[in-house]
């Protein structure tokens, strides 16, 4: 692609920098795993919506802007450059949105679509359950046949967002006849709705950031199915490509980070025994940058995200461990201090794990990038 922005293009970076800069918090929000630092964070996104910044790229009558692709990933840059808070409805925009995009019928997006860029509907992702971790295949939660919808019973596990969430989406298996991916149903449910429990899983840092849910006979309407019943496997791999691919981590995120680290190695004197992996962190994200413009451009000439969003995967989750280790090992015995760049470890070590494992993601590309037979090493 062409890396030269057009006059409009810049136009629109010009302006989302200088809305960013005027109104980012002065102060960092709460932690959104806190019931303050939740509520902080709806508000935040009601004046990103106000100012139709929460979901550029998205028609104007669901709250967008109808930008670009391209737009939508200076947007990512500026946003993260400017240290605007992080997304406590990430789940919803940026995995059940496009899903949405992809099989959901016009009433679900005339329904969904504007709640969710306010933030008045936060979404949990309610796909792993105890025995059906990466392998979601091996799910038990059923979903059961009524009049005018489905009776859902079972558990998921370490749903994010969960605990303060409104609605969460998740795979159940509607055919109890049927087996692995066949006989699957995706349904959105209402956390509040009479039969669901949700109990929190403190983290390390004893913050909820995880949930279980419990589902007791819970009635979800037919409204509430995206796509054909029993042929949820296919829907959900929309919903998977996008949270391995491009939205869910967008470059802006790696960039902004590779800069703090340059910073924090210069102040921190140039430590010599980090100098190559700060280099090497500052590359990385900017080839994951080009990486993701050459996705962009596909998908303009109408491609889809397909497999190779698992290449993504393992190449975002491991850069973000790999920036947030070299920034501890610069700041040395400083780095047990509880900061910004201790915290942001911690969540990077979830990377290779939520989203389908490594060793899943590597499966992926040895199957349907590579070609190579199921089970060779």
């Amino acid at each position: 692609m062409d890396l030269d922005l057009d006059e409009r293009t810049l136009a629109f970076r010009d302006e989302a920098r200088a809305w960013l800069a005027a109104n980012v918090p002065a102060e960092p929000l709460k932690s959104f795993d806190t019931a303050e630092g939740f509520a902080q964070h709806r508000e935040w996104e009601s004046r990103l919506a106000d100012a139709r910044w929460s979901v550029v790229s998205w028609p104007r009558e669901f709250g967008g802007r109808d930008a670009s692709l391209l737009d939508w990933v200076l947007f990512e840059e500026e946003y993260y450059a400017a240290g605007a808070p992080l997304r406590v409805n990430q789940n919803g925009i940026f995995m059940l949105a496009p899903t949405l995009f992809s099989h959901g019928t016009e009433e679900q997006q005339r329904r969904i679509l504007p709640r969710m860029a306010r933030s008045e509907e936060v979404w949990a992702q309610a796909w792993s359950e105890p025995e059906a971790g990466s392998d979601i295949a091996a799910l038990r939660s059923t979903a059961t046949r009524c009049d005018g919808g489905w009776r859902v019973s079972g558990q998921k596990t370490w749903s994010s967002r969960a605990t303060f969430a409104d609605r969460a989406f998740g795979l159940f298996r509607s055919d109890p006849d049927s087996a692995r991916h066949k006989g699957l149903t995706y349904l959105m449910v209402d956390l509040r709705a009479e039969g669901v429990t949700v109990r929190p899983i403190p983290q390390l840092d004893g913050e909820p950031g995880f949930a279980e849910i419990f589902f007791d006979d819970v009635f979800v309407p037919d409204e509430d199915v995206i796509g054909t019943p029993g042929e949820g496997w296919r829907v959900a791999m929309t919903t998977a490509n996008n949270e391995r691919g491009l939205s869910l981590r967008s470059p802006g995120r790696f960039l902004a980070a590779a800069d703090r680290l340059v910073s924090l190695w210069q102040d921190s004197g140039r430590p010599a025994h980090t100098a190559d992996r700060v280099a090497d962190a500052w590359i990385g994200a900017r080839a994951y940058q080009l990486y993701t413009l050459g996705t962009v451009t596909r998908l303009a000439d109408g491609a889809e995200l397909g497999p190779e969003s698992s290449v993504n995967k393992l190449f975002w989750s491991h850069l973000d461990v790999a920036l947030h280790e070299t920034a501890l090992d610069v700041l040395g015995p400083d780095a047990e201090l509880r900061g910004r760049w201790s915290d942001g470890w911690l969540f990077s070590l979830a990377g290779p794990i939520y989203g389908g494992t490594d060793q899943i993601q590597r499966s992926i590309v040895a199957e349907r990038l590579l070609g190579l037979p199921k089970g060779a090493r």
